[in-house]
């Protein structure tokens, strides 16, 4: 069995997607517009929103979709959670996902942690960034 996480935007998948790859250096492997479904599979709304989108970061997967304009709801309730093997490699995610996001908790040492923080990004997901101490 594999488990993942399924991602939806109100139009800006493409653009979460692309700073995604970056930010934890993954490889968008497929991304499939309204506009390469058949014609009575399509959402509604435009023909460049993206029905399915698959991000490798490592060996995890995170999978994404622009959602139909009515059916859309505000991320709420999760977290997605990254674990990093250094500080320095948290951080800099951390600070990547805060530009033009809202940090609830600073990336910061802890009680069980290197390095922990919370943040939301522009796109409206939000994270965990966390660096274990070893053990």
């Amino acid at each position: 069995m594999q488990m993942s996480t399924y991602l939806f935007f109100d139009g800006t998948c493409e653009e979460a997607m692309t700073f995604y790859e970056r930010t934890f250096n993954g490889r968008i492997a497929a991304i499939m517009r309204n506009a390469d479904a058949p014609a009575d599979a399509r959402m509604p709304g435009d023909e460049n929103l993206v029905m399915h989108a698959r991000l490798e970061i490592g060996g995890m997967v995170l999978l994404a979709s622009d959602c139909p304009p009515s059916m859309f709801n505000k991320p709420q309730g999760f977290r997605v959670m990254a674990g990093f093997d250094t500080a320095e490699e948290g951080e800099k995610a951390f600070n990547a996902l805060a530009e033009g996001g809202s940090v609830e908790m600073p990336f910061q040492q802890t009680f069980w942690a290197h390095r922990f923080g919370m943040v939301t990004d522009r796109f409206g997901t939000p994270w965990m960034i966390n660096c274990e101490k070893a053990r």
